[in-house]
């Protein structure tokens, strides 16, 4: 207190009345204040990278306090932590559902903030019966949970952030009878969550978390490039109405502008929609389903991908908690998708061929890294910087098997060479070998030239497997001769065989 009364901060000692005993007791509000007044500005990077303070009004914050609770009750005396930052926007959420339900805010320090199991022992001693819990603390409030069921006091749990695998949080309801568990998303600009999810207690098979309908007051859109709604079940952007969308971003008017845009949707005067750069579809039964970010697409091979979509489709493998899927250039030009996992022992090539069902070949990554934990930002978001370079085991490579027959060498022998290594097997993946755009045109000159075949460059994405492309080879090579030629060269091969 000294430190910051030097610095000339106020400071308010509880136990020195004289501080206050000037002042009315009578309600100190302000004639004229509204639900538009300001209630806090919040610094969020968002992808920029450069701060912008989010200017967020009362209305937003009240009108979502006041769903949650509807959804998920707390009461006078109830224990609710406060695990977050305050420039992190959970924690508006935290701070005031406690206090405007007359409940205890209770606020870890030390390892309880830091360590899920020191964490978890910390609201067990406090009684908390009310927390939001970052993803990465999950697994360990399962495992609990289950061992002991009913032993948790939890009866209300918000999560967020990322994606999270819908059976994990199922199991965690189930395991504590009368727990509420809500999926919220929302960027700092809609007011902490625009869209909430009440977690079933059965899963729907292995699936991410939806991120659920709309909140109270607030209107969600999926719409294309011209802001257009999209049919049930295909990628947009998200755009966001309604009382939660914030003033705009402080001192910054063109930021401002750019992102909060008119609403067309509306019959409200100057209505207006966050543009959230986000990525979302509508599921049939209603809710949405959330697919990345605008600005995370990357380019590989050609296509555009979006890395969320990817993750989403990991996290529904039973053996994964956690994933993130980034595009490493380690080697200049060699730029390739690389999956981050949390969760059970699970081999690289089993993770491939859970993705190979589920997606096209161009977004099934080439290297899969198991981690203990995702490295966070203090804001417990993953830190994709911080995220280690795949090793030699990291990647989908299937045991050795020599090339069978002479298209198979022949174009094993191209390969190699394009790809400087030293072998390459039949059932071998040229795009996993460090293959690109690039050496695939090349490839497909030297196949012209030397085997005299005519090849496209979107036979090798469609057959990047070196037994399936050398069929594709033979078939394009009989297909050069008309079916009295094959019979004529099938009995001369029959001849030869007597002979």
């Amino acid at each position: 207190a000294a430190r910051f009364a030097a610095a000339g901060v106020p400071v308010l000692d509880p136990a020195d009345e004289a501080a206050w005993a000037h002042l009315p007791a009578a309600d100190p509000r302000p004639a004229g204040l509204s639900p538009d007044h300001l209630a806090y500005v919040i610094y969020t990077s968002g992808s920029t990278g450069r701060p912008k303070g989010v200017t967020v009004p009362h209305r937003g914050v009240v009108s979502l306090l006041a769903d949650v609770q509807r959804r998920a009750p707390i009461g006078g005396g109830d224990g609710c932590s406060l695990w977050t930052s305050t420039s992190f926007d959970v924690s508006v959420y935290e701070i005031f559902s406690a206090l405007l339900a007359g409940g205890r805010l209770c606020i870890p320090q030390g390892e309880a903030r830091l360590e899920a199991g020191a964490f978890l022992d910390w609201m067990e001693a406090r009684e908390v019966g009310s927390a939001y819990l970052p993803p990465y603390f999950l697994p360990e409030l399962r495992e609990r949970v289950c061992r002991s069921p009913g032993r948790s006091r939890l009866h209300r749990l918000l999560v967020g952030v990322e994606p999270i695998a819908e059976p994990l949080l199922a199991e965690i309801r189930r395991s504590v009878p009368g727990l509420r568990i809500v999926n919220g998303y929302g960027p700092t600009e809609t007011t902490i969550c625009a869209t909430l999810h009440d977690v079933p207690l059965a899963a729907r098979g292995e699936r991410v978390t939806p991120i659920g309908a709309p909140a109270a007051n607030t209107r969600v859109f999926v719409l294309d490039g011209r802001m257009r709604p999209v049919p049930v079940g295909v990628v947009g952007e998200l755009y966001v109405g309604g009382v939660g969308v914030a003033r705009g971003y402080l001192d910054r008017p063109a930021l401002t502008a750019e992102r909060f845009v008119p609403d067309p949707l509306s019959g409200e005067p100057g209505a207006r929609l966050y543009r959230t750069g986000d990525l979302g579809r509508w599921l049939p039964e209603g809710a949405l389903a959330f697919a990345g970010r605008t600005d995370a697409q990357v380019k590989i091979r050609g296509f555009r991908v979006e890395p969320g979509e990817i993750e989403a489709r990991l996290v529904e493998h039973a053996a994964v908690r956690e994933a993130v899927v980034v595009a490493r250039e380690d080697a200049p030009g060699d730029k390739r998708l690389v999956a981050y996992v949390v969760g059970d022992e699970t081999g690289a090539d089993l993770l491939r061929a859970h993705l190979a069902e589920r997606l096209p070949e161009h977004m099934v990554p080439a290297a899969y890294v198991r981690l203990d934990a995702m490295p966070l930002t203090p804001s417990g978001k993953v830190d994709r910087r911080a995220l280690p370079a795949p090793d030699a085991d990291a990647f989908a490579v299937r045991a050795y098997e020599a090339p069978a027959g002479e298209t198979e060498e022949a174009v094993a022998g191209i390969w190699a060479e394009l790809l400087g290594v030293e072998r390459v097997g039949r059932h071998d993946h040229f795009f996993q070998l460090g293959g690109n755009s690039l050496l695939a045109i090349r490839l497909v000159f030297r196949i012209r030239r030397e085997m005299d075949v005519e090849l496209a460059v979107g036979d090798v994405f469609e057959k990047p497997e070196l037994s399936l492309l050398a069929q594709h080879l033979r078939d394009a090579q009989l297909a050069q001769f008309d079916p009295g030629q094959i019979q004529e060269l099938l009995a001369l091969a029959r001849a030869a065989d007597v002979g």
